[in-house]
Parts: C-alpha cells; sequence; structure tokens
C-alpha cells in the first residue's frame, strides 16, 4: 500500500506574508510538517506542492520533495485543496509512473502537529474503511446560542428554543481543525468529505487555524504551553 504526504504551500499569503515558511520558534513553520510526516513512519514520500522557489528550497532542506512546480492556476485565491491534491496525484502518475493507495493533505502552518495524531488518523481511515478521517475540535461556545445582527441594530437568536437550555444539556458541535486530511485515493471525488468520512477529536490546545496574525499569536502561546508542560 503506497502512501504520499502532500503539503500544499502556495506563496501568496495576504494577511500573514510568507506565512508558510515564517519563522516558529527557531524554524520555517512548514518544517514542523514536513517532519511530523517524517516521523510517523507511514509515507513512502513527503511532498511539498508550491509555486515557489524560496519555499521549495527550504522544503528540500527539511526533508521533502518537490518533484514539481505548481501550475498557476492552482496557486490563485480561489485553487482549493481538492484541486491542488489531484494536480499531485495527475503528475505523480503520469510523469513517475507513480501511485498512491492513500495520501494525507498536510497544512503548512500547523506547527502544533505530531506524528502520533497523524498515525491516530491513519488508523482510523483503515480500520473503520472510511473515505477519510481529519482532526475536529469542539466549538468553544454552545452555537445553538447562535444570533444574527440586523441592520437595525436589534438581534435575533437563531435558534430560540434554546435560549433557556442550560449549556451542558446542549448537544456538542465540532468544527474542522484545518491541520490534516487522510483520504483514501479511490474514492477521491468532488470534496475531502463524503457521507463516509469520520474524524478524532482533538483538544482545543493541540490545535490552531492560522489565518491571521492573532492565530499566530495563539498557536505560538499553545506551543509554548505544550513544551513547558
Amino acid at each position: 500500500m503506497a502512501r504520499l504526504a502532500i503539503i500544499p504551500a502556495r506563496s501568496g499569503s495576504k494577511r500573514i506574508p510568507g506565512k508558510n515558511i515564517k519563522d516558529f520558534f527557531g524554524k520555517p513553520v512548514i518544517a514542523y510538517s514536513i517532519q511530523a510526516a517524517l516521523d510517523c513512519g507511514l509515507f513512502d514520500e513527503v511532498m511539498v506542492s508550491t509555486d515557489d522557489l524560496k519555499i521549495a528550497d527550504i522544503a528540500k532542506a527539511h526533508g521533502a520533495q518537490v518533484p514539481f512546480l505548481r501550475s498557476e492556476k492552482n496557486s490563485d485565491d480561489q485553487a482549493t485543496t481538492l484541486e491542488v491534491i489531484k494536480e499531485v496525484l495527475n503528475y505523480y502518475k503520469t510523469n513517475l509512473n507513480k501511485s498512491f493507495d492513500q495520501i494525507c493533505c498536510i497544512y503548512p502552518a500547523a506547527p502544533l502537529i505530531n506524528a502520533s495524531q497523524l498515525k491516530k488518523g491513519f488508523e482510523k481511515l483503515t480500520s473503520g474503511k472510511f473515505d477519510s478521517v481529519f482532526p475536529v475540535v469542539e466549538f468553544s461556545y454552545p452555537v445553538w446560542r447562535g444570533m444574527e445582527l440586523y441592520e437595525t441594530g436589534k438581534v435575533n437568536f437563531i435558534w430560540p428554543e434554546f435560549l433557556n437550555s442550560r449549556s451542558q444539556d446542549l448537544k456538542k458541535v465540532f468544527h474542522d481543525a484545518g491541520q490534516w486530511y487522510w483520504m483514501n485515493v479511490a474514492t477521491i471525488g468532488n470534496s475531502v468529505f463524503t457521507d463516509n468520512s469520520s474524524s478524532i477529536i482533538m483538544m482545543e490546545e493541540e490545535v490552531q487555524d492560522i489565518d491571521n496574525p492573532s492565530d499566530w499569536k495563539l498557536a505560538e502561546l499553545k506551543y509554548r504551553m505544550r513544551n513547558e508542560a
């Protein structure tokens, strides 16, 4: 069974310029994703999909492969993760005569990642015969008390039936942790998520989706907390 780790790292981050190779406690942040993929020992190859030569050089220096530069079409703001994955798989098949049974797409700005998480995801993918598996984290506040804000200044509870419910009585709701996705290649269709997807539950201190400078600071704080414990 051949397995490939795909780390998508384009150059066009606007809210945090150079985000994917920005220094995070002495290393480019992408190095953490590469190292976790190498350390878990599950992959025949760990590759980085990028449109940027500097990112490519840094990725190679930390042990990843960069067999080609990403196409212009899949390097803009509109390109989806799935489109990038399909481009990678097509390149390997067409140009390198390599096919894979499972892939794991690992985001490059995920410094809290570790190899044991990737192993847990793979074990669930295979033992449960799922199409895809990814980490989720519980919403920190009950979504059932969500509100809509109107231009008039008034607010409206979306689910007023839960207005007086105790928090502990409300159903838990989770969201994608934005860290990695294990997938069976044979079942890849039009979405990473299918009706046969599953997840592993992560603690809030184990994940941090980094989209802006505040997120970056939170990731630093969580990293310190974990490594000082």
